[in-house]
């Protein structure tokens, strides 16, 4: 007697985020700012002109997505390869599947995940197919292109910035996971915090919602407490939806300001090992040197664009030691904040003060007409006077009093700054006397 064959088990079912990935474009959450009426990814699918592409964006943007969609758009055949598991050997077969495909009339995205990875002779290997027009190319990556991705790759296709989901955008996501799911409500207070954890990435968001569903059981409500024991440490060190996210970025600005070395690394490593990304510190430390730091020594805003671009070339772990050497750099530079000062009185100022018109011998004059109208006419050329300086103009309009904006602060640099604006105003007080 013959033995019955074993039931085969049922395929896993799929992960939340997949089964939410978008089927069409009016599906897509987010990146309005290519997807809106008459941005540029919107008026590709609408032409009928697919063209090859980079998709720059932090993890969980809808990259892949977008790929697809694509694809499917211009019913095109698709082909991903993932340039971390991927080489050469997968980009021959996708040349040779491809070329099947033309003989049969139909076109062929190549689709690179993590394009990055690929080194330069596997991205060179795709050139001659993207210049004979086989496939289009689409890459997809985190990392900056400009330093990832080889130049003769680059020049051929279009690089398209795609931002982290907002607040709002990861919400509309939740209700389509709650309802696809049949799941319990959430709370308020624990949608706030899971969209915080999430910071940004629908794919995160997701995997997470799908876990604290299945925790959830019989439950009636999803709240905060549920959600902790579901997300556990990760949530406890570094709560982007609580305070704690915003207190400990406080202390970074405070301790920098403050010009104590010590406790800014000990709070910038408390922002990196609680998971938040390096590049949202990276934005902070360029602003600190602008507000906090400004002219007392400009080297500082210079470090701190140094170490944003070093992390984006080199990631983690090592791009963060250049983003430590420039808060080290930020806490020990001497501060000021009389920059800052002046532009927000002068952004004071002006909005409340009317326009007022630009006197003619400040005003260009490229042609005939204006030269006629007397645009130009009177105005002292700096370089040709007294030490590179028109003493007693006036570069104001005619019918104000000159206000006083910036006062430099006897620190740094800006000690100098100052020396030389007394020196300056007494040459233009001295003018007016002669006049």
């Amino acid at each position: 007697m013959g033995t019955l064959p074993l039931p085969l088990d049922e395929p896993p079912e799929p992960p939340l985020a997949e089964r939410l990935r978008p089927k069409t474009l009016d599906e897509v959450i987010g990146q309005q700012h290519l997807l809106g009426e008459g941005k540029p990814l919107r008026a590709a699918f609408q032409s009928g002109r697919l063209h090859s592409m980079i998709l720059w964006g932090p993890p969980g943007t809808g990259k892949t997505t977008l790929a697809r969609l694509m694809a499917d758009a211009f019913d095109a055949q698709f082909i991903p390869i993932s340039a971390v598991l991927g080489g050469v050997k997968d980009i021959r077969e996708a040349v040779e599947r491809a070329q099947a495909a033309a003989a049969g009339g139909r076109r062929t995205v190549v689709f690179v995940d993590e394009v990055h990875r690929f080194n330069k002779a596997q991205q060179d290997a795709f050139l001659p197919h993207v210049e004979s027009g086989l496939f289009t190319f689409i890459g997809a990556t985190t990392e900056n292109p400009s330093f990832e991705v080889n130049s003769a790759l680059l020049s051929r296709a279009t690089v398209h910035v795609l931002k982290s989901l907002a607040d709002g955008d990861l919400r509309t996501l939740l209700g389509r996971a709650q309802q696809l799911l049949d799941a319990p409500a959430l709370t308020d207070a624990a949608a706030v915090r899971l969209v915080g954890y999430a910071d940004g990435d629908a794919r995160r968001l997701l995997n997470a919602y799908e876990n604290l569903v299945n925790m959830a059981g019989d439950a009636t409500q999803i709240d905060e407490p549920l959600l902790e024991k579901s997300l556990g440490e990760q949530l406890r060190r570094y709560d982007k939806g609580g305070e704690q996210f915003y207190d400990t970025i406080s202390a970074l600005h405070k301790a920098v300001r403050g010009s104590d070395p010590d406790a800014s690394l000990y709070w910038f490593v408390r922002m990196i090992d609680g998971g938040v990304d390096p590049r949202y510190a990276a934005r902070r430390m360029v602003r600190m040197a602008s507000e906090d730091i400004g002219l007392a020594d400009p080297r500082a805003l210079r470090m701190a664009l140094d170490a944003a671009e070093t992390y984006e070339r080199l990631g983690s772990p090592e791009g963060e030691l250049a983003l430590a050497q420039a808060v080290v750099y930020l806490a020990m530079a001497p501060k000021s904040n009389a920059v800052y000062s002046a532009y927000n009185a002068a952004r004071a100022f002006v909005a409340q003060d009317g326009t007022r018109a630009v006197p003619l011998r400040l005003r260009n004059a490229p042609t005939r007409l204006m030269k006629n109208l007397d645009y130009g006419k009177g105005y002292r050329y700096a370089h040709d006077e007294q030490g590179g300086f028109a003493a007693g103009e006036r570069y104001w309009p005619d019918d104000m009093e000159a206000p006083l904006f910036y006062e430099p602060v006897p620190r740094g640099l800006e000690i100098r700054i100052g020396e030389r604006l007394v020196e300056l105003r007494r040459l233009n007080e001295e003018a007016k006397k002669r006049t």
